[in-house]
């Protein structure tokens, strides 16, 4: 890790990485792993997350199932940390939608009883992922950190409001830090738009557009990790840093990119959009380039080629 913050992780004891099994939160362990001798804990439900993620440090952290839902349970984890990254969500627009109730009490009951629990048990900083939904549709891109939180639909509505009881906690005292993500990529993802368009390519199944002018801002992984860990060890940020990459890509760019590099000629079939979604979204990365010194590709798809191997090993017959 290329970061002035590495060494800075030892005045941790223990973290606790929320949601840690799924696909952003065991990147993150990869990387904590590798750069910080400390006790780590993950939490997860295992609904999305997956313990073959976590196969490689089993020796090197301690696992536990539970749900964050629970505040016992979220209570007793948290019991002698010092840092909590929270990452556990019901994380895309789709299963928000598919499932209001799920997504409530998960990203907004559950981050209410992480915020409580970490100001209860003493826990000196949260680092909360929020996500780009929270601006909803926009006027002018690129999107700063001072835009208004409008959501368009549940699942930035639910980001939003953790992201307030964050500033609640904030003034009372607890140490909260909160990224707003763009669209993350990278291996261990299912279910959103790349993996999605990856395997079907590969599996030589039409590339399908829910509109196709839908504006989005891709970043890899492997720098969303970076940017959790910089923003646990920076001395102040304010109240929300954007984690994007600041380049617009139409979702038909993106089929098209696929496309290319698959090597595969498969067709691409235009359906109507869909409501719920998002039309446009660029974020403005000027604080997360001067506070956290990320740094971002001319290309943000640099890493596309790491989602596909990964891929094409999932999807080989057994």
């Amino acid at each position: 890790m290329e970061s002035s913050y590495a060494t800075d992780l030892n005045q941790f004891r223990k973290i606790v990485i929320t949601g840690g099994a799924g696909f952003i939160g065991s990147h993150l362990v990869d990387l904590l792993t590798a750069h910080y001798a400390g006790e780590i804990v993950v939490l997860d439900n295992l609904r999305r997350g997956n313990l073959d993620n976590l196969a490689k440090h089993t020796d090197c952290l301690q696992f536990v199932e539970g749900d964050i839902r629970s505040i016992e349970m979220v209570e007793r984890v948290f019991n002698g940390a010092d840092l909590v990254f929270h990452l556990a969500a019901q994380s895309n627009v789709l299963g928000a939608e598919q499932d209001l109730v799920y997504s409530f009490t998960t990203n907004v009951d559950g981050t209410f009883n992480v915020l409580r629990a970490a100001a209860a048990q003493g826990v000196s900083r949260v680092v909360f992922s929020s996500s780009r939904e929270v601006y909803g549709d926009v006027t002018h891109l690129p999107v700063s950190e001072s835009a208004p939180l409008a959501p368009k639909n549940a699942y930035g509505a639910s980001k939003a409001t953790g992201e307030l009881y964050c500033r609640v906690f904030k003034r009372s005292g607890l140490d909260v830090r909160v990224l707003r993500l763009a669209n993350v990529y990278g291996p261990r993802d299912h279910g959103r738009v790349i993996p999605l368009f990856v395997e079907r390519a590969l599996r030589g199944e039409p590339l399908i557009l829910y509109g196709g002018d839908q504006i989005l801002d891709f970043i890899w992984v492997g720098l969303v990790v970076e940017a959790l860990v910089r923003a646990a060890c920076h001395p102040a940020l304010p109240e929300a840093v954007n984690v994007a990459n600041s380049h617009g890509m139409t979702i038909r760019e993106l089929a098209e990119r696929v496309q290319a590099a698959v090597g595969s000629t498969v067709a691409i079939e235009v359906h109507p959009r869909r409501e719920q979604e998002v039309l446009s979204f660029v974020g403005d990365a000027t604080l997360a380039r001067k506070l956290l010194n990320l740094p971002l590709p001319a290309d943000p798809l640099f890493g596309l080629s790491e989602v596909i191997a990964w891929m094409s090993e999932q999807i080989q017959p057994s």
